[in-house]
């Protein structure tokens, strides 16, 4: 076995322990993997300095306990409603995605310190207009960040390859764009950000021959990426000095911070480890978040039912959206059923050890997600749960 802490295996007897007393359903962290975890994506951002993905967390401790270690500064917040409630706290948020909601850019543009802390994303020249009509005509500079597209495009641009995000896909675009911020009075240019998730979210290590596929495709978008973000940061810096360049995700840290024109990365994902990032050749996390869900149906000799379990992650329906049933080992969701609202049967060559009132332990697809569906996060250490913490659904805050 290897000497590598990220390499163990969990402990789910230990988990267990610390849990005994608490009463399913009910969500886990694995203090000493999140710590592992933690420490590994510094060491693959190389130097680069990580902004923490709070999709991917959406627990506020969590949040607080990642920027606490060096080699983290500052959030990458996925609305701006839930960037002006970070930044009651977190003096740097940039918010990673477009936002037309009126109220809280009204709110911004009439704040003087949530617009020092606090930067929108802009990728188009309608948002742009959209974003001053609401941020007012007078009041302290709005701090901006504009887009570049960071998908593979071929054959011409008939083949797109990774997420639909900006439509600022050249230097001269997302230049254009950046000139329309600059020009703006009450606008200040302080950023640009491209993320590559054909690169990040996708694993190169998939089963079967898709594998070969996928790195062909992630090789050749990485250096094409990589000359088209320079050129455009580049671009972009004739206009105005830029604060920060932003790209990257948990997936892609050793070839994003490798980019001189890079200044920092985004991760989140990776702190926890959910079973989407089983399938990378460069890193392997440890399973660092959990949750329980009891057996309450015997329904045959072959068969377990637990309650619940319907926790599908976003994303193109398919399996690997479906939650992962990891202890007792050897057992599997059914394939007519999958996972369920209210219930979710399970089968396996270990059902048999099951009875009613026993706990089934379960890894989420994705990080973030498995917050939206429990008000506490139990945090463990060794045997022990040592502090119990809202999630932003257990603060009340629903930001999608």
């Amino acid at each position: 076995m290897s000497d590598d802490p990220r390499a163990r295996p969990v402990d789910h007897d230990a988990l267990a322990r610390a849990t005994a007393h608490l009463e399913p359903p009910f969500a886990v962290v694995d203090l000493g993997a999140l710590r592992a975890n933690t420490a590994d994506l510094v060491r693959r951002a190389g130097g680069t300095p990580i902004r923490v993905a709070s999709k991917s967390v959406r627990c506020r401790e969590i949040v607080r306990r990642t920027l606490a270690t060096p080699g983290y500064a500052g959030v990458l917040a996925y609305t701006l409603p839930e960037a002006l409630w970070l930044a009651e706290e977190v003096e740097d948020v940039v918010v990673g995605y477009p936002s037309v909601d009126r109220a809280a850019l009204a709110r911004l543009g009439a704040d003087e310190r949530l617009a020092a802390r606090v930067t929108l994303m802009v990728d188009s020249r309608e948002h742009l207009d959209l974003t001053a009509a609401h941020v007012g005509a007078d009041g302290p500079p709005v701090r901006v960040c504009v887009e570049l597209d960071a998908s593979l495009r071929l054959a011409g641009g008939r083949v797109h390859l990774g997420a639909r995000r900006s439509p600022a896909h050249t230097p001269q675009e997302v230049a254009a764009l950046a000139r329309a911020v600059h020009d703006h009075p009450r606008l200040h240019l302080v950023g640009l950000m491209a993320y590559e998730g054909q690169v990040a979210g996708v694993g190169d290590d998939q089963p079967g021959l898709r594998r070969l596929a996928v790195r062909a495709v992630q090789r050749r978008s990485v250096a094409e990426l990589a000359q088209r973000r320079a050129e455009a940061v580049a671009a972009v810096r004739e206009v105005a000095p830029l604060d920060f360049v932003n790209g990257g995700g948990t997936g892609s840290l050793e070839t994003t911070s490798a980019e001189a024109a890079v200044t920092e990365v985004a991760a989140g994902s990776g702190l926890l480890g959910p079973h989407l990032f089983d399938h990378y050749t460069r890193f392997r996390p440890r399973p660092a978040a959990h949750f329980v869900l009891p057996v309450v149906r015997r329904p045959s000799p072959r068969h377990a039912t637990v309650l619940g379990g319907g926790w599908v992650a976003s994303g193109a329906a398919g399996r690997d959206r479906l939650p992962l049933p990891v202890h007792p080992p050897g057992l599997r969701l059914l394939g007519a059923e999958g996972a369920g609202e209210v219930q979710t049967p399970l089968t396996g060559p270990r059902v048999d050890d099951l009875r009613i009132g026993d706990r089934v332990w379960f890894r989420h697809t994705k990080a973030g997600e498995l917050s939206e569906h429990v008000d506490v996060l139990h945090l463990v250490d060794g045997d022990e749960v040592v502090q119990s913490v809202p999630t932003y659904r257990g603060e009340g805050r629903a930001f999608l």
